[in-house]
């Protein structure tokens, strides 16, 4: 199975089970407006990906998508405060207005902490051993926490109007983006039960994409179009954010990219000697996807 077969057979329904989740949005504002940002879309990179893990090991998905949920909401409630003009001060997000253009900056506020904790609230259901959710949830914790996304965007904005060096920037982007795409990888190897080898290395291809998508992020960001990316570009040069163009060009920041993607490809690969049960083209066809035509 190819992972563009893959989200056709699963999105949809995990759509409807997140969103089955929250009230429905007449009830109050608020609940509106948590709606309001889970509806507005998205590639669901995160829990797909959590998922696909599952699938590659011949795992029932629907196991995880309370954990999937959880994870989504989490990034959205990220999303919504990065918007905030305290922070990015962004007007669109998904091709629609941002949460506090469309409500107000305190509903934006409280609609974020709610999704935080409506998370946690989904993340003791399912059917895992409680062991097993116990881990899940301190993994989370750190991964969405101080240690990692929400100490990688401090870490962000302290690094504006500053040169960083690559060392450093990585080391930022390493936590604000690719500590939820390692849970994503984590939780699908220990919900699949794989051998504590296997998981490391689900965990340095999640840092290795991480990387690869905040790159790739990077370089949308010149390049890309607002139409197709539904947001505002060129807000990191107008924020005097140090990104991988800005600090490689542009010409090496798209090799560096394609590095990581190679370098994930081949811990997949990997993977697949090791174990008896692994279907390496569901992954290896994500991490294509995210190909991208260097700028000419």
């Amino acid at each position: 199975m190819n992972f563009q077969t893959f989200v056709k057979e699963f999105k949809q329904p995990f759509e409807q089970y997140m969103m089955e989740a929250v009230p429905d949005s007449s009830r109050t504002q608020l609940e509106a407006s948590m709606r309001y940002s889970l509806e507005a879309g998205g590639k669901r990179l995160r829990p797909l990906i959590l998922f696909a893990v599952l699938k590659a090991f011949n795992k029932p998905v629907e196991q995880a998508f309370p954990y999937g949920a959880a994870l989504e909401m989490i990034h959205t409630y990220s999303l919504i405060h990065d918007d905030l003009p305290a922070m990015d001060d962004d007007d669109l997000r998904r091709g629609k207005p941002t949460n506090h253009i469309e409500y107000s900056e305190a509903t934006a506020i409280l609609a974020g902490d709610a999704l935080l904790t409506k998370a946690f609230e989904l993340m003791t259901q399912g059917d895992a051993e409680d062991a097993i959710k116990l881990k899940l949830i301190r993994a989370l914790s750190q991964d969405s926490g101080h240690e990692g996304m929400v100490g990688g965007q401090q870490a962000d904005m302290n690094g504006e109007h500053t040169s960083l060096t690559l060392k450093e920037l990585e080391a930022i982007h390493a936590r604000k983006t690719g500590k939820l795409i390692r849970f994503a990888f984590y939780a699908g190897g220990l919900l699949a039960d794989v051998e504590k080898e296997t998981v490391i290395d689900l965990e340095e291809m999640a840092y290795t994409l991480g990387l690869a998508y905040q790159v790739r992020d990077d370089i949308l960001d010149v390049q890309g179009d607002e139409k197709s990316l539904g947001k505002r570009t060129g807000a990191d040069a107008k924020l005097g954010k140090s990104t991988y163009p800005a600090l490689l060009g542009l010409e090496e920041a798209n090799e560096f990219f394609k590095e990581k993607l190679e370098k994930a490809l081949t811990l997949n690969s990997q993977i697949k000697d090791r174990e008896a049960v692994y279907d390496d083209e569901l992954l290896a066809s994500f991490i294509r996807s995210l190909e991208i035509e260097a700028a000419s």
